[in-house]
């Protein structure tokens, strides 16, 4: 699992999330994804989990850097669900905010790995 390709995937988009590249990070996406942005508020499209992951910033002062635990991936045909810990260190906070998230994968035609759904709040959705 150390070297599964959407590892490194996952730590590029994290760096883009980290140094709010926008632009770049988009590219991770699917054109019909959807961003869990806390619980109750999903953002679907590009152009409203751009908006969303600029709020995410803005809230954390622009301080916010993600950074990856434990994963574990499972395939099925072209989908894989990826499980891990994700370390959000903040500005704001002395010990790192730990999640348990959870993401959906799919292989595009031209063999390029795309997140269609993105849940750093993981199982604890269902907390509520």
């Amino acid at each position: 699992m150390s070297d599964h390709e959407l590892k490194q995937l996952i730590r590029a988009a994290d760096k883009a999330i980290t140094e709010e590249d926008f632009d770049a990070l988009m590219d991770f996406y699917a054109a019909d994804a959807t961003l869990v942005v806390k619980p109750g508020l999903c953002a679907t499209g590009p152009e409203q989990i751009r908006r969303a992951f600029t709020a995410i910033a803005a809230h954390f002062n622009n301080q916010l850097n993600v950074q990856q635990g434990r994963m574990q991936v499972i395939e099925g045909g072209d989908t894989a669900l990826v499980i891990m810990e994700t370390l959000l260190e903040t500005q704001d906070q002395a010990d790192p905010i730990v999640r348990r998230a959870t993401y959906v994968f799919r292989k595009s035609e031209d063999g390029r790995w795309l997140c269609v759904v993105d849940n750093s709040y993981g199982t604890s959705l269902l907390d509520d």
